[in-house]
């Protein structure tokens, strides 16, 4: 069973800059497809950006589209996120997924088999 632990969240002021990680357990972590989901208080989840095994593949919601990153380093068995030129609306606990095909970087959350615990990302005015 593999294992997600987020970090990387805290309170950044708008057009700052956060980076958010994901460590994996597990030794498969390499054969993973990997996403990045967000929640915020009163609002259902939503899709942020995803990555497959190879890192070859991105996708990324509009609303974040050219300002956030998403990479991985499968030595290190992480992914991140990168995120620049943050704006209020993107104040959400941030989730990292796992999706054992490896091939599929979907924005469908049911496609995603491993979750982490998440990291709350604040953004002030």
């Amino acid at each position: 069973q593999v294992q997600l632990v987020e970090s990387g969240g805290g309170l950044v002021q708008a057009g700052g800059s956060l980076r958010l990680s994901c460590a994996a357990s597990g030794r498969t972590f390499s054969t993973y497809a990997m996403g990045w989901f967000r929640q915020a208080p009163g609002k259902e989840r939503e899709f942020v950006a995803a990555i497959i095994w190879s890192g070859g593949t991105t996708n990324y919601a509009d609303s974040v589209k050219g300002r956030f990153t998403i990479s991985r380093d499968n030595a290190k068995k992480t992914v991140y996120l990168q995120m620049n030129s943050l704006k209020p609306e993107d104040t959400a606990t941030y989730y990292c997924a796992a999706e054992q095909s490896g091939w599929r970087a979907t924005a469908q959350a049911a496609a995603y088999d491993y979750w982490g615990q998440g990291t709350q990302v604040t953004v002030s005015s």
